[in-house]
């Protein structure tokens, strides 16, 4: 039985989801996502933040803040 830090295991890369209105759906089985302002992975069991006209992940309250922040300049 494969379990879930097996390399072999479909689970263990990264997952494409669709972002919906409160919650989300796995499009491709992963176990993580990656954040759009970061890059850092985020475990699926643990995403909390995402915006759903962008279609992003967030790792934390911070980084959403940072990416809807104007860009200097602009």
């Amino acid at each position: 039985m494969l379990n879930r830090y097996d390399r072999s295991s479909p689970m263990s890369g990264e997952a494409e989801v669709k972002y919906l209105d409160g919650d989300f759906r796995v499009v491709r089985p992963g176990a993580f996502v990656r954040c759009a302002v970061t890059g850092v992975p985020i475990p699926l069991e643990e995403l909390k933040y995402w915006s759903v006209d962008l279609q992003e992940a967030y790792a934390s309250p911070q980084a959403v803040l940072q990416r809807l922040q104007p860009q200097a300049g602009q």
